[in-house]
């Protein structure tokens, strides 16, 4: 019993601030455009700033665990593979495709992740060194599948072109080397500017969760049931019930084991919309994943933290 209450008072508070953003839509205190922008302000702005914050004051080169390190690399380029190989082979109406494969690998590791971390262990630990060998191929690696799965008829060589071009210009990928830039070569940013970065990243992840769960739309839930449902299985049982063995038998410590757990088994990302409505993919599966993933996420991620604890990973 002691088990199951730790998992709920790690995932419940979040889950609330979602709902809290779900019941304000409702009521019309918050509107479908405060979502819009809300996502696209954490997208390009909060979300970039919070990881250039959290990476460049962590220290990487005294904090680097080469083995934890090429573990999420790894695994994240292995697991984007098997879910767009599992996708090409299932999904008959190929339009799905990249929505269907970004969707169902592509967790929310950076906004829900740190949240999830903190509340587990009461610090971010290891969440920043996962972030910088995953996030970064999380959004290389959607680029590469939405480019080449756009319902357009451009040429391979375009979307070559337009896939590099997208990936050099991602606000997060930018956020994230340039922390990596500014911790290896131990920038000390001034109080003034260091304060006001502080104030913007702290508001990514309560804006961020607000805007998941003001953007909900229920009647869309039931479009595309099959494939969502398909894509959901993937993102929250599949890849962890495959992965977690893994790093378990390799013996990683309980800050280890929890950014893992968030690298594989967190709810879908609202950006993944924004990028698949941006790149002419299939962006009503995406929304039907992402709702899916969110809403049952705080029971499989309580059942993973649960299996986790019991284990005595965490």
């Amino acid at each position: 019993m002691d088990n199951f209450i730790f998992s709920l008072n790690a995932t419940i508070p979040i889950f609330l601030i979602i709902l809290l953003g779900y019941i304000l839509r409702k009521v019309n205190f918050l509107t479908d455009e405060f979502a819009r922008v809300t996502n696209k302000y954490v997208f390009a702005v909060a979300l970039p700033v919070m990881l250039f914050v959290e990476i460049s004051s962590s220290d990487i080169r005294e904090d680097m665990d080469i083995k934890f390190f090429l573990f999420c690399l790894i695994v994240t380029i292995v697991m984007f593979a098997l879910v767009w190989i599992i996708a090409k082979l299932t999904i008959k109406d190929k339009t799905m495709v990249g929505a269907f494969a970004q969707a169902g690998a592509r967790g929310s590791a950076a906004i829900l992740g740190v949240a999830f971390v903190e509340n587990i262990c009461g610090e971010i630990g290891m969440t920043p060194l996962m972030i910088v060998a995953s996030v970064p191929f999380f959004n290389m690696l959607s680029v590469i599948i939405l480019t080449f799965n756009a319902n357009t008829d451009t040429k391979d060589y375009g979307k070559i072109k337009n896939a590099c071009i997208n990936i050099a210009k991602n606000p997060i990928i930018i956020g994230i080397l340039l922390g990596l830039l500014a911790s290896l070569i131990r920038f000390d940013m001034p109080t003034i500017p260091a304060r006001a970065m502080n104030y913007i990243a702290q508001t990514a992840t309560p804006l961020a969760l607000l805007a998941v769960g003001a953007g909900f739309d229920t009647k869309q839930a039931i479009v595309r049931l099959k494939p969502a449902l398909g894509a959901s299985f993937i993102k929250l049982i599949g890849l962890p019930m495959l992965f977690l063995p893994i790093a378990y038998k390799i013996g990683f410590g309980s800050s280890e084991m929890v950014a893992i757990l968030v690298m594989l088994a967190a709810p879908t990302t609202v950006s993944c919309y924004i990028m698949a409505k941006n790149m002419d993919n299939d962006d009503i599966l995406t929304s039907n994943v992402i709702v899916l993933t969110t809403l049952l996420s705080s029971v499989t991620l309580t059942m993973w933290i649960f299996v986790l604890r019991s284990l005595g990973c965490i």
